[in-house]
C-alpha cells in the first residue's frame, strides 16, 4: 500500500528510511507510551529490519507504512488484523520535531479512508495507553470514539496503566 496526501508520502518502508525512523524512536518523549523502550545505536538496525518486512497487510503480516514529508520520514503507521472478522487495529507513531503541524491526522485520517475503501474492513480500533492525551485527541479528530477506559489493567515499563481503546465503523469516518 502507498498513496499520497495533500502533503504526505505514505509508503513501505525502504532501507534508506534508517537515520530518520531511528530519529522519531530514540526519542524518550516519543516512547513514553510506547510498549517498547526508546531505540539504541545497538538495536535499532534489528528493529527497523522488522518495519521493513512488514510491508504487505493480510490476515497473518502487520503492515508498516513511513510517512513522508518532503524526503524525511516524519512518521510511522502500523496495521494489523485482529482475531475478529473484518476487524484492524492501528498504530502509529511521528517526530516530536513536526508536532502541531497537522500531519498526523492527515496521514491517519487518509490511512482508515483506505482501509476501509481498499481493504473493505468492517471496524478499526486503537488502544493506548491513557495517559497520552494526543494520541486520543488525533483519534477523536477522524471521527474515533472513545469505547473503553480499562484501569490499570496492562503492565508496562515497570507500572500498571490505564489503556483506552477507540473504535470506528465506515460511518463514523468524517472529514478532518
Amino acid at each position: 500500500m502507498e498513496f499520497r496526501t495533500d502533503r504526505l508520502f505514505i509508503r513501505p518502508f525502504r532501507s534508506t528510511d534508517l537515520q530518520d525512523v531511528f530519529d522519531i524512536y530514540k526519542d524518550d518523549d516519543t516512547c513514553r507510551y510506547l510498549l517498547h523502550d526508546r531505540w539504541t545505536f545497538e538495536d535499532r538496525q534489528e528493529k527497523f529490519n522488522k518495519k521493513v518486512k512488514n510491508s504487505s497487510l493480510s490476515k497473518e503480516t502487520m503492515l508498516s507504512l513511513a510517512v513522508v514529508h518532503e524526503t524525511k520520514v516524519i512518521g510511522d503507521l502500523s496495521v494489523w488484523y485482529t482475531d475478529m472478522k473484518d476487524t484492524v487495529e492501528i498504530g502509529y507513531s511521528f517526530s516530536s520535531e513536526i508536532s502541531g503541524r497537522g500531519y498526523a491526522t492527515e496521514a491517519v485520517g487518509n490511512l482508515v479512508k483506505k482501509l476501509f475503501d481498499e481493504f473493505h474492513v468492517h471496524r478499526i480500533q486503537a488502544q493506548l495507553d491513557a495517559r497520552n492525551t494526543s494520541s486520543q485527541k488525533l483519534c477523536e479528530r477522524i471521527g474515533m470514539r472513545k469505547e473503553a477506559h480499562f484501569i490499570k489493567n496492562y503492565w508496562n515499563k515497570e507500572e500498571w496503566t490505564d489503556s483506552i481503546i477507540y473504535g470506528m465503523l465506515l460511518s463514523d469516518l468524517k472529514e478532518f
